[in-house]
């Protein structure tokens, strides 16, 4: 088949992974022709600009910034731009070319257009990769008014995109449960659970812990508690910052993180003030030091924010897991995270706000080794036996003709 993927989440090269950069490169194995059109904001300077990479053709079309930044009103206007940019560079660089697929990721839900045109025009189906339910995502953390204008906006567009999906993929059962119930309209069958995955990677050599360890200046002796990710107001930050302060000083836990977001500039001036002496705050990594640095730490923690009605479901656990690390989650009670992590051994869970929970989980762990490495070997097996880009393209392939005639560009 000839499959489209529209996206905002594609990095600026394959050599930076990602689950969607993992799914594409199992459907180009599976001798599908894949063709990716993906923002470039701005910011990075280019045009809109064209690429083979690995087999794979990917578009990348200027957009503004709308990943990352601050500026709401850019964001904003930049999401409603992106489906009229995307349409506009697929006629004119795949005019030629007849979709079999056209495969969609939220954010943002404003692809609903470029979907139905693309079936339209070129009688293909649809399936959409549901990673984020906004505008009710927008609506918990008090960022835009429940039945306002730019609500009933977005959610009429957010309708829109689940109508043009012939199915609806979920990242949990929870999610798939949340989306049925508040869309009783959407026809029977066509949601389903296609959770987050990646192409596992092989095991590594050991590294040398102590080497990179004091490469940041962590305590070889200490156990290690990193995150990696977005810091923003979907991770409830305060609760973090609640946990930094009551670890201050500590000697046998380190708190290492990684990320970047809204809430970055006040967690590190938090940090600067408080002074604990066992958390470090780095603003970004490469993808791959960062995985080395996850590989020597001791525990991969997830944070969300307990107002969430919606189930959310964190791409980052990947990472833990496919590097054999346990995860520490606080989360709020609708996801099915913590359940999932519990009830597969292969991590803790409490929810956001219970920091009496929380810290006598981060007790437990930094005290006992063994059960570190249970849980870390627990987590790595159930990644392959769950989580994997291969099980997400069989549940994608399943729905569509596989024999239909290609028309490689």
């Amino acid at each position: 088949m000839n499959i489209l993927f529209a996206t905002i989440a594609f990095p600026e090269s394959l050599e930076t992974r990602n689950l969607y950069t993992d799914l594409m490169e199992e459907l180009r194995d599976r001798e599908h022709s894949v063709h990716v059109v993906a923002s470039c904001e701005r910011r990075n300077r280019k045009e809109t600009h064209i690429s083979v990479e690995k087999g794979i053709r990917i578009l990348r079309v200027r957009t503004w910034n709308i990943k990352k930044t601050r500026n709401i009103l850019e964001k904003g206007f930049g999401t409603l731009l992106v489906e009229r940019q995307f349409r506009k560079a697929i006629d004119a660089f795949w005019g030629s070319v007849k979709f079999d697929l056209v495969l969609t990721s939220t954010p943002p839900i404003t692809l609903g257009g470029l979907v139905r045109y693309v079936k339209q025009r070129d009688g293909a189906r649809s399936y959409l990769l549901l990673k984020d339910i906004f505008p009710q995502n927008a609506v918990d953390l008090g960022m835009i008014k429940k039945d306002g204008l730019l609500h009933r906006y977005f959610r009429w567009r957010e309708k829109q995109l689940y109508r043009e999906a012939d199915y609806i993929g979920c990242m949990s059962p929870a999610n798939a449960d949340f989306l049925a119930t508040h869309n009783p309209g959407l026809a029977g069958g066509k949601i389903e659970v296609c959770p987050n995955s990646i192409r596992p990677t092989e095991q590594e050599t050991p590294l040398k812990r102590a080497e990179i360890l004091n490469r940041y200046g962590i305590p070889e002796d200490a156990a290690v508690f990193s995150y990696g990710g977005n810091l923003g107001k979907p991770q409830g930050v305060a609760f973090l910052k609640s946990i930094l302060q009551h670890h201050k000083g500590r000697k046998d836990v380190f708190f290492f993180i990684v990320g970047s977001g809204t809430e970055y500039p006040g967690l590190r001036s938090f940090l600067e003030s408080l002074d604990t002496g066992n958390a470090l705050l780095h603003p970004f990594l490469p993808k791959e030091e960062y995985r080395m640095l996850l590989k020597t730490s001791d525990v991969g923690m997830i944070f969300l924010d307990p107002r969430f009605t919606i189930p959310n479901f964190p791409s980052r656990l990947l990472d833990c897991m496919d590097l054999g690390k346990p995860v520490l989650a606080a989360t709020d009670r609708n996801t099915d995270l913590g359940t999932i992590v519990t009830k597969g051994g292969f991590g803790l869970w409490c929810e956001s706000g219970d920091l009496q929970t929380f810290c006598a989980h981060v007790d437990k762990l930094a005290s006992d080794r063994a059960l570190r490495e249970r849980m870390g070997k627990t987590a790595r097996q159930y990644l392959l036996d769950n989580f994997t880009a291969s099980k997400s393209a069989e549940i994608i392939l399943r729905h569509f003709d596989e024999g239909r005639t290609q028309n490689v560009s």
